[in-house]
């Protein structure tokens, strides 16, 4: 399965980059992708594995961790952000 992943705010910084389309087996959850995340290297660990909150949209839908994952989804990540 292929999915595009986008970057926002902080974690795009973090991260040098907007997006990546990644081709995935045995990723299937938002959850899964984000451990598969992490494991790509220490700026992906940092924004992934961390324990800052990382919010997440499939399809432009907020999302959790168990949402499911289909070939040709866009998911985003995000951090909480917070105003003032």
């Amino acid at each position: 399965m292929t999915v595009t992943v986008l970057y926002f705010a902080r974690f795009r910084e973090q991260l040098g980059r907007d997006q990546d389309t990644l081709a995935l087996e045995g990723v299937d959850t938002v959850m899964a992708l984000r451990q598969h995340l992490a494991a790509r290297g220490a700026a992906y660990a940092d924004v992934f594995a961390g324990s800052g909150p990382v919010l997440a949209a499939v399809n432009e839908v907020m999302a959790h961790a168990g949402t499911p994952l289909r070939d040709g989804d866009v998911v985003a990540f995000f951090p909480m952000l917070t105003g003032g």
